[in-house]
């Protein structure tokens, strides 16, 4: 392990270790228990041994450090590495049968075992092993001959039509589908000719049957990329694509998630597979993945298929079709659906509902189909790949636009609002088409409700989008308050509002900057709360109105009202837990704008001074924009219910819980768990098992802010209840994030004091922490020059060193961390002295080589001894008389350098001083 940065080691105190000496470190640290330190230093040594035999007794050992950390197929690997060496090596042919027999590998194991007793036949451990193998072998045989049966039972249930009882048959169903959860269940099912008795099932177009085909085959498929081929090619991905089409909603969802598992196992190869040949077999799953995209692409455009099984297919290709990280150098996927399949994927988003011909959709269809769009777009790497996705956009809108008469104009500019709601580059483009926003301004003074409702709607979504703001503002305000004065249509007026609410809040937060005269905000946004509170309007169209408060809330006086409007405030929330998930990014700006979550940065005082020198705009922040009013709306909020309402959005899988809408909310947990005392009623609404999805998925911006939330649960809340059962292992990695050097001073800290608080509580989340590689990030920040951040990360390394494998780096010889630790004993602050003692007592007392080194680390070793016992802290003169007893104990040698100083004087005086016993 290299020193810690900014320390010296001199020349001379780093020595050569052997590979012999680190094998027998290996094999004292394996004696004691200490499996994965063993295996370190059995490593460590193969890097430094060239010799063969050495090598292969190496490996044996690596092998045995693996069966101990039950991590069998790297027992198998390293087992078989020293029998290649010596064939008759006895210790690594037993191992390796112990490995395979756990791997279920069991005619191996018995080879290896009859292997070991030819060569020593009187060992009766061998024999005892070779028994019970044979013993095992027998009962998976009946085991196997058993199940055989029962599967055959189980389909003969199910397939006969002769057959009435319906528990019978559920129970058939769910043993099926439990069995092939199952590796070996699920092989046994392939191999007993399953797939086409499942096939079977599924073309009973019964819906239980069909549901328990489907949930068997996701058994099957799930990690086992050769088998998801053979069942791929005995369905077929048509009989596939029309189960996902049916019009029985649970059907077609249980087919959606048979889709996601066989992509994953297509894209992801052999996770399952324990059958060792297949290993070395090539398998190419491009074309199958492609086959099953475009019967996906097929089915967006098709009439018959039903609107929910539409959705499904959106939903898959938005999480196959894309690369998942920009790392990830080959978009061609994307590239090929573009070309097959944008205008299939348009002509759902260009879908105008009640209209001849059109296609079955959901309110959430449209929503979806923009989603796909912006992905597909956001994947593209040149100017080329996007002007091509800008072409084939035009050709779609011209192909409407001209020669199909008013139908075809609606279905343009529809197309239109898709664009913009998902790659709006693309859809400004569109817009700029001759004649589109004429036809927009045209037909929004259409005495067809449909016809008015599509023009609006797409008014609405150009009026946000910069380019085009101006042009509108010009044009179009007048028209919409035309239409919000005079419409007799709800839906339409609502619409006509939010384009209004859009145009007004161009200024965002800045006070000075209004759009509209004095006091219209505050109608526009009174009208917004009343039809939001409005019962009797359908959710779709309600929905708008929490779109014009997304706006609207930019303004403070807005807020204000807002929060005090405890029926508009559950009757968003409500809105947001329903099924029309469009409404989720409105909502949660709407939270962004209420709690100021948004990024604002304070003004540089001289820049300011220039600006108005230069009579630059200087923006201005509302009075009620300032801490105390924030506070006070956060807690109106917290206790009107956003936290559950949060929690539910969290929960949806719906395409529109995009990255940028995830970033929205949490940005407003942080503002919601800014307080301490708010924290626990936080937690208890569901609040930090909602922070953990969010930590882990997103932009950047986001996992960051939901993971500086959850450290601010952790350092203040008991962790074990805040984030109970395995909860609170998930909670290690977002904290770690914390610690990366791209993160503020106040991540930094946040991040190690909860890091702290986990570490002081089990030897598992020690273990956690080791293992996401946090210890090097805590070790720099204990030499940040911020005092408050050094003392955090001593704080949390002194918490840490209860672990094995960090009182390992203490005790390397090359290393100044053990000099650090003294040195910090000294220091002036109280609280860093106190963390680094506490650790050097504690090290002490566990390894008296440590007592040994102290002397040897800094000349100052002594006086900083002498300081801690001097100390007015009580508790400094504890850490300092425990490290002195364990160093007098450790060795003669440090026993007689502390006598002759005056360390015994000061302990007599210590020892008389009865105000501090």
């Amino acid at each position: 392990v290299p020193s810690p940065p900014g320390t010296h080691v001199p020349a001379g105190a780093r020595r050569q270790v052997t590979a012999g000496q680190l094998r027998e470190r290996g094999n004292a640290l394996f004696q004691a228990g200490d499996h994965a330190a063993a295996l370190a230093a059995y490593t460590q040594a193969l890097g430094l041994c060239d010799g063969e035999p050495e090598r292969a007794v190496l490996h044996r050992n690596r092998a045995a450090c693996y069966l101990k950390l039950e991590d069998y197929a790297k027992a198998e690997a390293d087992a078989s590495k020293a029998i290649e060496a010596d064939g008759r090596d006895m210790k690594a042919l037993f191992r390796r049968s112990q490995a395979l027999q756990k791997l279920g590998r069991l005619d191996q194991a018995v080879s290896d075992l009859q292997r070991c007793v030819s060569l020593e036949p009187k060992n009766k451990a061998f024999q005892e092993a070779l028994r019970a193998l044979g013993s095992s072998m027998h009962e998976k045989m009946k085991t196997m001959s058993c199940t055989d049966s029962k599967v055959a039972q189980m389909f003969q249930i199910l397939l006969d039509p002769e057959e009435k009882d319906a528990d019978k048959k559920q129970k058939a169903a769910q043993n099926l589908i439990v069995l092939a959860r199952e590796e070996a269940g699920a092989e046994k099912i392939f191999q007993s000719d399953g797939v086409r008795l499942l096939t079977q099932l599924l073309d009973t177009v019964k819906a239980d049957l069909m549901l328990a085909a489907l949930r068997t085959l996701v058994g099957l498929c799930s990690g086992h990329r050769s088998r998801t081929m053979a069942i791929l090619a005995e369905l077929g991905a048509p009989r596939l694509s029309a189960v996902l089409g049916v019009e029985h909603e649970q059907v077609s969802l249980a087919a959606c998630n048979l889709l996601h598992v066989m992509f994953d196992s297509l894209k992801e190869g052999l996770q399952k597979d324990f059958r060792g040949k297949e290993d070395a077999v090539v398998l190419d799953s491009s074309k199958d993945l492609k086959l099953l995209i475009k019967h996906l692409l097929e089915l967006l455009a098709l009439e018959g298929a039903s609107a929910h099984g539409r959705d499904n297919a959106l939903n898959l290709l938005i999480k196959v079709v894309p690369r998942k990280s920009p790392k990830e150098t080959n978009n061609s996927m994307s590239l090929w659906v573009i070309d097959q399949g944008l205008k299939k994927i348009l002509e759902v988003g260009s879908t105008v509902c009640g209209t001849p011909g059109s296609l079955p959709v959901t309110e959430n269809s449209r929503m979806s189909a923009s989603v796909l769009l912006s992905k597909l777009y956001d994947d593209l790497k040149c100017d080329a790949e996007r002007e091509n996705f800008h072409h084939l956009c035009e050709d779609y809108v011209r192909s409407w636009f001209e020669g199909h008469e008013l139908a075809g104009k609606l279905r343009a500019i529809q197309t239109v609002s898709c664009l913009l709601q998902g790659p709006s580059d693309a859809g400004n483009r569109v817009l700029e088409l001759e004649g589109i926003m004429d036809s927009v301004l045209s037909l929004c003074a259409s005495v067809c409700e449909a016809h008015q409702l599509v023009a609006v709607e797409a008014l609405i979504h150009a009026a946000d989008k910069a380019k085009r703001a101006s042009f509108i503002t010009a044009n179009g305000v007048s028209l919409l308050k035309e239409i919000y004065k005079h419409s007799e249509r709800d839906s339409i007026r609502i619409r006509a509002l939010v384009g209004l609410c859009k145009l007004g809040s161009a200024g965002g937060t800045d006070f000075s900057m209004k759009q509209f005269a004095e006091g219209s905000t505050m109608k526009l946004a009174k009208q917004c709360r009343k039809w939001l509170c409005n019962e009797t309007i359908d959710a779709g169209t309600r929905r708008w109105a929490v779109e014009g408060l997304a706006y609207l809330t930019f303004d403070a006086d807005v807020k204000e009202e807002f929060v005090e409007d405890k029926a508009a405030m559950q009757a968003m929330f409500h809105l947001a837990k329903s099924e029309d998930r469009s409404v989720l990014y409105a909502v949660a700006s709407t939270l962004v704008n209420c709690t100021n979550s948004y990024d604002h940065e304070e003004p540089d005082p001289q820049m300011l001074e220039l600006a108005k020198y230069a009579k630059q705009h200087i923006p201005e922040q509302h009075p009620k924009d300032k801490p105390d009013f924030v506070k006070r709306r956060v807690r109106k909020l917290l206790t009107a219910g956003v936290v559950s309402a949060l929690a539910c959005m969290v929960k949806s899988e719906n395409p529109a819980l995009t990255n940028s809408c995830r970033e929205l909310i949490s940005r407003v947990f942080l503002a919601l768990v800014e307080e301490a005392d708010d924290r626990g009623g936080v937690v208890a609404q569901g609040g930090g098992k909602a922070l953990i999805p969010l930590s882990l998925e997103g932009t950047e911006v986001g996992q960051t802010k939901a993971a500086q939330a959850l450290a601010k649960i952790t350092i203040t809340s008991n962790p074990e209840m805040a984030f109970p059962g395995e909860r609170i292992y998930e909670v290690v990695r977002p904290l770690v994030s914390l610690l990366h050097l791209q993160r503020t001073g106040l991540e930094n800290f946040e991040g190690l004091m909860a890091l702290t608080n986990l570490a002081g509580i089990s030897e598992r989340l020690r273990q956690k922490i080791l293992k996401e590689k946090a210890v090097p990030m805590i070790e720099g920040y204990m030499f940040e020059e911020h005092e408050l951040i050094r003392l955090a990360a001593t704080e949390c390394m002194c918490n840490m060193a209860m672990s094995k494998e960090v009182q390992e780096l203490f005790l390397a010889e090359d290393s100044d961390r053990l000099k650090l630790m003294v040195l910090y004993s000294g220091e002036e602050d109280e609280k860093l002295r106190r963390a680094a003692s506490g650790t050097l007592a504690m090290l002490t007392a566990l390894h008296p080589a440590i007592c040994k080194r102290i002397p040897q680390v800094t000349v100052h070793w002594l006086e900083i001894l002498q300081a801690l016992l001097l100390s007015p802290s009580t508790e400094l003169q504890h850490r300092g008389a425990v490290v002195v007893m364990n160093m007098m104990a450790a060795e003669r040698e440090v026993a007689e350098q502390l006598m002759a100083s005056e360390m015994l004087e000061i302990l007599s005086v210590l020892a008389k001083d009865k105000d501090k016993s």
